[in-house]
């Protein structure tokens, strides 16, 4: 049976070929061949949930193909391990999730083509959900880190309009971080800075020195990590190709 051990490695396993499609390798199917070459098929299904939107980064970012096998491969996660309900009752962790399957399955459903099947297979949460009040910032950006793989190119909704109009409060939030060494959240915060400074909006702290010293001091050793640096970098024109290079797909508006 699968371990919690085998997802995570599972997960980091699939970071590394999507980092890997990021760079400009690759080139083949990456999610179904990510499941294929799997000794764990169940493992391989929820690394593809735990990394959710980011599957798709390096189509969003630097254009690479998007295969009909990874569109499959990516509904078969889906199919193993569904969302939970998000209704106004739910667990916060479960709106959480909610939040991330939404922009899996919107970045899917366009690339693939069918940008109606989202809207009716996977509702976002109720947009009242603790999004809207960065008061206690330190809490408040923490929750921002875990719905970090929102802050892509082409996605839209109360998430990013929360994230639009609390800058500061996100900047404290990474500064708190990098100061307590817990680089992964930093990172993911970051991210959102950076795609804040990718929409044009005038930020009150550079986020690039940010990153750099993360990367020197070995906070982005992790692949998952690794993969947040890496999006944030293209969102800050400092990627391989550029933010003047990057391919956008229409913004998704819930």
């Amino acid at each position: 049976m699968s371990s919690r051990a085998d997802f995570a490695a599972a997960a980091d396993q699939l970071a590394i070929r999507v980092l890997g499609a990021l760079r400009g390798t690759g080139g083949t199917p990456l999610v179904a061949r990510h499941i294929d070459s799997a000794p764990d098929a169940l493992a391989a299904l929820a690394a593809i949930r735990m990394i959710g939107a980011d599957t798709f980064v390096s189509h969003v970012l630097v254009g690479t193909p998007f295969h009909a096998d990874d569109a499959a491969a990516v509904a078969r996660s889906f199919d193993a391990f569904p969302s939970p309900d998000a209704g106004p009752s739910a667990h916060p962790e479960d709106r959480t999730v909610a939040w991330r399957d939404w922009a899996t399955a919107q970045l899917l459903a366009r690339l693939a083509g069918n940008p109606a099947a989202a809207a009716s297979a996977h509702r976002p949460p109720p947009a009242d959900g603790g999004l809207a009040d960065p008061t206690h910032w330190q809490s408040w950006s923490v929750h921002m880190a875990q719905l970090a793989t929102l802050a892509t190119p082409g996605l839209d909704g109360p998430v990013h309009e929360a994230a639009r109009g609390a800058a500061l409060p996100l900047c404290r939030g990474v500064t708190r971080c990098v100061l307590r060494r817990d680089f992964p959240t930093a990172v993911r915060i970051a991210r959102w800075l950076a795609w804040l400074h990718h929409q044009g909006v005038t930020l009150p702290l550079d986020v690039a020195p940010v990153l750099e010293h993360v990367r020197l001091l070995g906070g982005g050793a992790s692949p998952r990590t690794a993969l947040d640096l890496a999006v944030a970098d293209h969102l800050l024109g400092d990627g391989d190709s550029g933010r003047d290079g990057t391919q956008e797909t229409e913004a998704v508006r819930t």
